[in-house]
């Protein structure tokens, strides 16, 4: 690989793709070399996402150049993002076949139940992913539940009813306009969808049954939307007969070498999270329950942060290069 990885990105027009450029024009071992749109192509970046004024010099493109292993240099690209949308990667990868060297880290749901392509979780897969050429991105939802859960599963402690509930920011609903992320509807609103019936439940469960080394997780989980626009706060509780020292031992036990999550020393709030690649929890035992805390950014740990997180993992980087990131706290 060259000093610099040359990045280009699918569907680089919406809120993912936009947190992922902002991401790699400071990381020092990455180019972006083309950002794909069909309704922006023409466009700068910075016509789109103004956050980037300044910062990158590039046009959308309407199709990626050649991706065959006979491409130009200044063409081909070592990392590809797919940040097009869910049920729109598969077909992506169907029409173009990228070289089976050059990584690609797919951010819709397309993958993350494929055998193939390994799923993107460091703290569950982190040996799996480095080398891997096929990595899927966890959800921003199950990125939040899975942390708050895995020291559980992995400990063998029964997860046969679990209880969630997890409210979201307006960003996880994407760019596009829709009713429920409108301004006026959102502000001083507060709504559950899907529930029970959550699309992320299937991949949260894959990676508790894999922790665990069985099947027996009953999630009962209520999705929650939030009248802010990032950030993922998750209560999770089910019952215990661990003490509150031992629930204590075994999250820190688990998450010791991570270098993203961290358990939250005071009351835990969304601010300690949001602009971050962290993920931070409490655990407490209250009567004979153990209450899980988790909260993420759901645009950077639970979508392009960690997406970045995966790709220095797969490319042999240092882990945490390019998200060292502050949150901003008032």
């Amino acid at each position: 690989m060259p000093t610099r990885a040359k990045i280009g990105i699918v569907g680089a027009a919406g809120y993912t793709a936009g947190e992922l450029m902002r991401l790699l024009v400071h990381h020092p071992s990455a180019e972006i070399v083309w950002a794909q749109s069909q309704s922006q192509a023409g466009k700068t970046i910075a016509d789109i996402h103004q956050d980037l004024i300044g910062e990158l010099n590039l046009h959308f493109v309407a199709n990626p150049p050649e991706l065959s292993v006979q491409a130009s240099a200044a063409e081909s690209v070592d990392v590809i993002f797919l940040c097009a949308g869910h049920g729109r990667s598969r077909g992506w990868m169907e029409q173009h076949q990228p070289p089976a060297e050059a990584l690609v880290v797919d951010l819709s749901s397309d993958h993350r139940l494929d055998p193939s392509w390994v799923y993107g979780l460091p703290e569950l897969n982190r040996e799996a992913i480095r080398g891997h050429r096929r990595v899927a991105n966890p959800g921003c939802f199950a990125t939040a539940i899975q942390l708050g859960l895995l020291p559980l599963a992995a400990a063998g402690h029964p997860l046969e009813q679990v209880h969630i509930h997890a409210i979201t920011g307006s960003t996880g609903a994407g760019q596009l306009p829709r009713t429920t992320t409108h301004f006026s509807w959102r502000d001083n609103n507060i709504s559950i969808y899907k529930a029970f019936r959550h699309q992320h439940e299937a991949e949260i469960k894959r990676s508790l049954q894999q922790a665990a080394g069985h099947d027996q997780q009953q999630l009962h989980f209520l999705p929650v939307r939030g009248n802010f626009s990032r950030g993922i706060f998750a209560n999770l509780y089910t019952s215990t007969d661990l003490g509150a020292s031992a629930l204590s031992d075994l999250y820190q036990a688990y998450y010791q070498d991570h270098p993203f999550v961290f358990a939250a020393p005071t009351q835990a709030h969304l601010k300690q999270v949001v602009n971050t690649n962290k993920a931070l929890y409490q655990v407490e035992r209250i009567d004979d329950r153990v209450l899980v805390t988790s909260m993420i950014d759901n645009l950077l740990k639970g979508a392009s942060g960690q997406a970045v997180q995966n790709m220095n993992l797969a490319l042999g980087l240092s882990e945490t290069e390019g998200l060292r990131l502050k949150p901003s706290a008032f």
